[in-house]
């Protein structure tokens, strides 16, 4: 009997730490379960997250490409209605010139309009690229000529400007066209 007594409690012994072996495999298989649901999730929301982040990046880009476009194609609208009124001027000089016999009003009308050009020109930023008593720089200047100098002072000097250069704030847009002496 006492065999029986011993194997009756080892017997109990084991099944008792089975089922607690797998009560444990159990509770770990759940846990296992809650934290692959839990990264599951995060994964859900990470992409998620990621999809409108790209969505949105791809709307900015459209818009920005949009309003790049239309900048490029109504840049210059400001330069144009700055440029009318000055149009609207030359158009009532040339219906002037026709009737009128006074030959000093037409000159000062038309130098009124090349001051209103001038003024609308700094407005937008040109400015004249100086060269009276200048040295002879090719970032703002091209030299068509040059000419002997009997002073050695002007030597490397500009002489004399052919046409006038420009500059649209702070970048030549059309070099000066000058004579150098040497």
């Amino acid at each position: 009997m006492k065999k029986n007594e011993q194997e009756s409690k080892n017997t109990e012994l084991l099944k008792e730490n089975l089922e607690e072996k797998i009560e444990n495999q159990v509770e770990t298989v759940a846990e296992e379960e809650n934290l692959q649901e839990s990264l599951q999730d995060e994964y859900n929301s990470l992409n998620d997250s990621y999809l409108r982040l790209m969505a949105e990046f791809d709307n900015y880009r459209k818009r920005t490409l949009k309003e790049k476009a239309d900048l490029i194609k109504n840049g210059g609208e400001n330069v144009i209605i700055s440029i009318l009124p000055i149009v609207d001027n030359f158009e009532r000089a040339l219906a002037n010139m026709e009737t009128s016999t006074d030959v000093n009003a037409l000159k000062e009308g038309v130098e009124l309009i090349y001051q209103q050009i001038i003024a609308m020109l700094k407005q937008q930023g040109v400015r004249e690229i100086i060269t009276e008593n200048t040295d002879f720089d090719t970032e703002y200047h091209e030299a068509i000529s040059t000419i002997p100098v009997a002073d050695e002072s002007l030597n490397g000097k500009i002489i004399d400007c052919t046409q006038k250069g420009y500059m649209l704030n702070n970048k030549t847009i059309r070099h000066a066209k000058v004579v150098v002496g040497e």
